[in-house]
């Protein structure tokens, strides 16, 4: 079973907060796909209409997680695109949901293996807690205590929302 724990317009809102906290003439945002692609091209969107310069790429982690072996035989591996140089720059990492930081730690260990930014910061639109690394959030869009057992999900098919899916509606997924 699911249920909507966030709807379009709170997803809208916390996007518009999220780019408004974001600052600077030029940012260098990379997304982590597939969720924090699409969250990536939404605060682009908004910084590019506000006059910002944004520099974008995106990371598809899946060959530096440490459960690759678990999440399917034969896991759907895009390319990461990094097209602009960030040694030395300030980056935005961008992903959907914060859950256990595993995502990030390995996002973390490809950029490095692209280059050396000066810092990294880390914006997610939805920090579900439970993490079981020490990884922190620099800018959450919504904060929402998730049961251990269910999932967070950005819904983009349509108007943009978020839904909790119990653990007894995981053939949905």
């Amino acid at each position: 079973m699911s249920s909507i724990i966030f709807d379009h317009q709170a997803v809208e809102d916390a996007i518009g907060h999220m780019a408004d906290a974001i600052q600077g003439e030029q940012v260098h945002l990379i997304g982590i796909q597939r969720g924090g692609a699409k969250v990536a091209n939404a605060l682009q969107q908004l910084l590019e209409a506000r006059g910002t310069q944004v520099c974008r790429g995106n990371l598809d982690i899946s060959f530096y997680r440490d459960d690759l072996d678990t999440i399917a035989p034969n896991p759907e591996v895009k390319p990461s695109q990094l097209p602009h140089d960030f040694n030395g720059k300030t980056i935005w990492l961008v992903d959907d949901v914060l859950y256990t930081g595993r995502t990030i730690r390995a996002a973390l260990g490809e950029i490095f293996d692209y280059g050396r930014p000066a810092a990294v910061k880390l914006a997610v639109l939805v920090n579900r807690g439970g993490h079981q690394l020490p990884i922190a959030p620099d800018l959450v869009g919504l904060n929402y205590n998730a049961d251990p057992g269910c999932s967070i999900k950005l819904v983009t098919a349509g108007p943009w929302y978020i839904e909790q899916r119990d653990p007894s509606s995981a053939e949905e997924q």
